[in-house]
């Protein structure tokens, strides 16, 4: 196994123990026994002596959040410059001449220069204004790419970017808390990211880093850029992707490039060239503006003349309402587009936009839409008349509200907007809910944006609304019947389900199954004391409270109402009372071979009359764990409380052997 192979190895180890670990500590499941989890750890541990590296958040350190007060300012031993850029690929060409160059992405986020000293990561600073940067040392800790330790002991300095990919971008965004405004691109979020005084923020956001120079290694020669980059990746360090090229392969390579651009998941604003020949490249010097050792070659962006036809609002889980602009389809970087985000009302007033007028639209490093410039001269405000009043979501009145920098947003301001719970919605359509079959998040989205979805009993008057689905975007006859085929067959359900579906705090699936076991009427369950639940056993008072709670709000009331109006409920499948099983508790750890997952054996086990809890007490009957000897902190706690701990075949002996 060569070096690099290793170091794959080991982000894969490190990836995988970190998912088990989530797994355990923060939703209480088991994904892998205590051995195999060993196991891996001790192959990571070895590796890692093989190899000397230590990479960024390796499950062998224990690298804590240590919040600083303030970012010190740093002086850069010389002065960075930035590269010159052109969008010409001809002069590119010229550029390079007869030499050798390296290609490789812009990457679009924050420069950062790297320091090692014996191996170890001794200071990270940014680029700042060139001259002087910030110390972002603690925080470089929590960077993806950046190894924590080495095995080349020299000095050593490097610089790279430092960026969160659009994935990460969408998902941060989508997790903002109510009324905050959603940043623009991932480069603002990664800079606010990386100058943030707490370093949990930068690991949460999954911000990493990729090396394009070598700056200095104290005792390594080497005359070419891309042999430089592949020795740092050796070290451990992400490097950017790239390739060399000379004057013939050149422009292919753009293109190849440029191919890419729409599944790169790294934000980038173009290339960079750089003479492969690390000697000749620093021969040429510098201006006062920009090295020569390299160019910047930036897309010239496609544009296309279009007109507005409607500016549609988009409400967000954060309360915001993003405007939209609807235009004629045009092509632009070979796909079709026919909308763009405006971002906020102060971008819609710059551009003075009303339906109807001619506008130019371009995409941005290739990849988001935006509208440029509008060609229609108004001497008057166009934009006021497109403000919506009531939220397309919920009905409510809108607001306007100004920031601090003068910003103006429109924003709901109902807290029961249905598109601040998205989450309740996905919820309620999911297997163990009302099980409403390949009813996507996106599709979810979509029909809250529309007004069609704003309480659950609205999926069930979808066909309300079928002239105007079968038009959206993505949609059309086939995707309609398939919703409302799904739909239909949602109807027919078990009182349990209904109740977990609402998402009552607290109230799981097994609470559910509990409580409508006792008191199988749906009209019962709106009225149930906190007494009446505390005495079926498995619901506690904490429970019990939350549940009194929720239907004490006449909103959930007259929803559930609306709900049952629409569901015919089926009678609960009469539980065995005489199986080997029927009253005991169970405990699932580990892996299962007999039933295809966790989940299935969680269901037998109920259909025969027992119960399943998720954490091993005094009431548990049996953990069942095929890994008997294991080490796992449920063993032990079964251990020390004398409960039986049984592999499946001993658990389908109980069952007499079903």
């Amino acid at each position: 196994m060569t070096t690099n192979e290793k170091i794959e190895r080991m982000k894969e180890l490190n990836s995988i123990l970190a998912k088990a670990a989530d797994a355990y500590y923060n939703t209480g499941n088991t994904v892998m026994s205590d051995a195999e989890y060993d196991k891996l750890y001790n192959e990571l541990e070895a590796l890692e002596k093989e190899t000397g590296v230590v990479l960024s958040g390796s499950r062998t350190q224990n690298v804590g959040f240590e919040v600083t007060s303030y970012l010190p300012k740093v002086k850069h031993p010389k002065r960075m410059l930035s590269l010159d850029k052109t969008k010409s690929r001809e002069e590119l060409r010229e550029w390079l001449g007869e030499h050798k160059g390296f290609l490789s992405w812009k990457l679009d986020g924050l420069t950062v220069c790297l320091y090692y000293n014996e191996g170890r990561l001794v200071q990270a600073v940014s680029r700042g204004n060139g001259e002087v940067g910030e110390d972002m040392t603690s925080n470089a800790r929590h960077i993806g790419g950046i190894p924590h330790q080495i095995p080349f002991k020299g000095k050593l300095a490097l610089r790279g970017e430092a960026l969160i990919g659009y994935s990460d971008f969408e998902r941060v965004n989508e997790d903002l808390p109510e009324g905050t405004e959603p940043y623009k691109n991932p480069r603002n979020l990664a800079s606010g990211t990386l100058r943030s005084l707490d370093p949990k923020v930068v690991a949460d956001r999954c911000v990493n880093f990729y090396a394009f120079t070598l700056t200095e290694a104290e005792g390594f020669e080497c005359d070419s850029v891309s042999e430089q980059l592949d020795w740092l990746g050796t070290l451990g360090f992400q490097r950017v992707s790239g390739q060399l090229v000379d004057s013939e392969t050149l422009i292919p390579a753009i293109e190849e490039f440029e191919r890419k651009v729409a599944d790169n998941d790294l934000p980038s604003d173009g290339l960079v060239l750089t003479y492969d020949c690390v000697s000749y490249g620093k021969s040429l010097g510098e201006t006062i503006h920009h090295p020569r050792n390299g160019m910047a070659f930036k897309w010239a962006d496609e544009t296309a003349d279009t007109t507005l036809r409607e500016i549609i609002w988009s409400p967000s889980r954060t309360g915001l309402l993003n405007p939209i602009a609807v235009f004629d389809t045009v092509e632009l970087e070979g796909t079709s587009v026919s909308r763009a985000s405006l971002h906020n009302i102060s971008i819609m007033k710059k551009l003075n936009l009303a339906v109807g007028d001619t506008i130019s639209v371009y995409k941005a490093n290739m990849i988001i839409p935006v509208v440029g410039e509008n060609k229609t001269k108004h001497d008057t405000d166009a934009v006021t008349p497109a403000i919506i009043k009531n939220c397309p979501a919920c009905g409510a009145e809108t607001q306007i509200m100004t920031s601090d920098d003068g910003v103006e947003t429109l924003v709901c301001p109902d807290h029961d907007c249905a598109a601040k719970h998205l989450g309740r919605f996905e919820h309620f359509v999911q297997r163990d809910a009302m099980n409403i079959v390949g009813m996507a998040e996106s599709t979810i989205k979509t029909f809250v944006e529309n007004g069609f979805l704003r309480e659950p009993a609205d999926f069930y008057k979808l066909s309300e609304h079928r002239d105007r689905i079968v038009t959206l975007e993505g949609f059309g006859q086939r995707s309609y019947d398939q919703i409302i085929e799904a739909v239909e067959a949602s109807r027919d359900t078990e009182a349990y389900r209904v109740l977990y579906s609402l998402g009552i705090p607290n109230i799981g699936r097994a609470a559910s199954r509990l409580i409508c076991e006792k008191y199988p009427d749906p009209e019962q369950l709106e009225k149930l004391t906190a007494d009446q639940l505390i005495q079926i056993d498995g619901i506690g008072e904490v429970l019990a409270n939350d549940y009194v709670s929720y239907f004490a709000k006449e909103k959930n009331l007259s929803e559930l109402h609306d709900l049952l109006s629409e569901l015919r409920i089926k009678a609960p499948e009469a539980r065995e009372e005489t199986s080997g099983i029927s009253g005991k508790t169970f405990v699932i750890t580990g892996a299962v071979h007999i039933w295809k997952n966790r989940t299935e054996l969680k269901e037998f086990i109920e259909s025969k009359g027992g119960k399943v809890a998720s954490a091993v007490s005094g009431k548990t009957d049996y953990l069942i764990n095929n890994d008997s000897a294991s080490a796992s902190s449920k063993n032990k706690k079964a251990q020390s409380l004398g409960v039986a701990i049984i592999t499946e075949e001993e658990f389908k002996d109980l069952t007499n052997g079903e």
